[in-house]
């Protein structure tokens, strides 16, 4: 499918405008990049591990785009005023932010601790809370312009092996509602873009061509989508097409949340 795509946007979809993505290096972070910068857009992307940003630097600047790659880590917030302060220099201000960071691990509900609970919220809730408010109150705000985006899952439900990660993309749901809800006075959107089955690097950890095989079956498209289809639909999202769209979550799955059904569920232990 990623072959196959080709992006509906015009090149100018998201002309003059100055975005931020986390964890920009990689998987659906480095497609949102690559989509916003064809059309258009300055971006800063940032990332732990300095080799897959520096790449898609390389790349986007061998195009003829603007951006900054910065190593970062949204979990520190000295790090991420660092960060900040460099995107201000380069770029002036910022109009679009896509929290893309994030992660978890596969465990059995009662074998997550509270330590280890607290991990996955600290870095999928606490890090885009903190980052959405320093850029918000620093630039949206003011400029009375901005627009937020958040990365959720489907199912939007209870998902076995990652309920700490389930709940903290839920909770990201009302964070976009909620900041919708308070911040539409101030010419900001905020949106959830909640994604099903998606072929990447991270996807493929979690048991490689045969787990996704077998998850694709539970797809009512029969496929995994590709980053790319993500990419393409944040990138519509920030652009003015997109302008009357806030404070909902947007679905990315190939029909998997409407489906509903998902695997046979385990038998009873004895």
């Amino acid at each position: 499918m990623t072959d196959a795509f080709r992006s509906p946007l015009a090149d100018d979809a998201n002309e003059g405008a100055v975005a931020i993505v986390t964890g920009g290096g990689t998987g659906i972070g480095r497609a949102v990049a690559r989509e916003l910068s064809r059309t258009g857009a300055a971006v800063a992307i940032c990332g732990r591990r300095p080799e897959p940003i520096e790449a898609v630097r390389a790349e986007l600047e061998a195009a003829g785009r603007p951006v900054l790659a910065r190593p970062c880590d949204v979990r520190e917030p000295e790090q991420v005023e660092a960060f900040l302060d460099e995107v201000g220099e380069r770029f002036g201000a910022v109009d679009v932010l896509v929290n893309n960071a994030g992660g978890q691990f596969a465990a059995p509900a009662e074998d997550i601790a509270l330590k280890g609970f607290r991990a996955v919220h600290r870095l999928n809730v606490d890090a885009p809370w903190d980052l959405t408010h320093r850029v918000a109150t620093r630039w949206m705000i003011p400029a009375r312009r901005g627009v937020v985006i958040f990365i959720g899952f489907s199912p939007r439900r209870g998902i076995p092996t990652v309920t700490h990660s389930s709940t903290a993309r839920a909770a990201l749901e009302n964070m976009a509602s909620s900041l919708s809800n308070e911040w539409s006075k101030f010419g900001v959107r905020a949106i959830c873009v909640s994604a099903g089955l998606i072929r990447t690097e991270g996807m493929m950890q979690y048991g490689g061509e045969a787990a996704l095989a077998e998850y694709e079956a539970m797809v009512p498209a029969r496929r995994a989508g590709s980053a790319e289809e993500v990419g393409a639909t944040i990138a519509f999202l920030t652009s003015p097409g997109a302008a009357y769209i806030t404070g909902t979550t947007v679905v990315v799955d190939g029909g998997a949340d409407a489906w509903g059904i998902g695997a046979e569920p385990p038998p009873l232990e004895p």
